[in-house]
């Protein structure tokens, strides 16, 4: 068993869902993000790490900021995988990669070797929001040869026939979002999600994670009572970006998880 299907059963024999906390990779410097992310994994079960990327159109505002400050710094893709190297050193949890195309198409040696070095610094999975089941026919033989799991996304609109397209390419879980519209904290998350997370389950075993919008336990619960996962991110970056720690957020949040 993987270390993602491992946290998954883990919360599911505790009758609650996975939570899945999100940072941007060495934001706002690579010790505060060391720091935040030591924070989130002691009450989290799976890391999202975010390869600062220029053009992150998924994003809202406070993830692009935080991808441009850390660019800005000096955060590259080898860098990237360098903390998550560092964070594998102190952790059995299991630690993902979201990252845009673009970085890996341009990565030194392509895809494969992002994906060598990818599992060599220690992750588990990877999160393409930008790229196609159908455009990953080199990526995902790899990834499969690697042990890495692959993470894509679907969304309230995705018809039938794409929620099969999507989740046949997945490993370790499915990623759904809650509307139609980019990453950034909320009020109130889509009710389309219950229906969405039924209709994945209608063509996929595997494992169904929520988020772009689950802010505070208010927005998680109702996520939790649907879903096999809460995906937050847009929060915790801003509490950072405000100069707060994650902790109490993050520990908010994996009690409003439990059902």
């Amino acid at each position: 068993m993987s270390r993602i299907d491992g946290a998954f059963a883990a919360a599911r024999a505790e009758n609650r869902a996975a939570f899945i906390s999100y940072l941007t990779a060495g934001y706002p410097d690579e010790e505060r993000f060391l720091t935040a992310a030591r924070e989130l994994l002691a009450v989290s079960d799976l890391l999202e790490v975010g390869l600062p990327y220029s053009d992150p159109l998924g994003d809202g505002p406070t993830v692009q900021r935080s991808s441009q400050l850390a660019l800005e710094s000096g955060v590259t893709p080898k860098r990237t995988l360098e903390l998550v190297a560092r964070l594998r050193s102190e952790t059995e949890k299991p630690l993902l990669v979201m990252t845009y195309y673009n970085p890996v198409y341009t990565y030194e040696g392509g895809e494969q070797a992002f994906v060598r070095d990818l599992r060599r610094a220690g992750a588990d999975g990877v999160i393409l929001p930008d790229l196609p089941p159908e455009e990953a026919e080199g990526l995902i033989p790899t990834a499969r040869d690697q042990g890495l799991d692959t993470i894509f996304l679907v969304a309230p609109t995705s018809t039938e026939a794409r929620l099969q397209i999507v989740t046949s390419a997945c490993r370790g879980f499915v990623y759904a979002v809650s509307i139609t519209g980019v990453t950034g904290a909320r009020t109130t998350v889509g009710s389309e999600v219950p229906d969405l997370v039924q209709r994945v389950r209608e063509v996929s075993d595997l494992p169904v994670a929520v988020g772009f919008g689950v802010s505070n336990a208010a927005t998680a619960h109702p996520v939790a009572l649907a879903a096999d996962g809460v995906v937050v991110g847009s929060a915790l970056v801003r509490a950072l970006e405000e100069g707060r720690g994650v902790g109490d957020l993050a520990r908010e949040i994996a009690g409003a998880c439990r059902r």
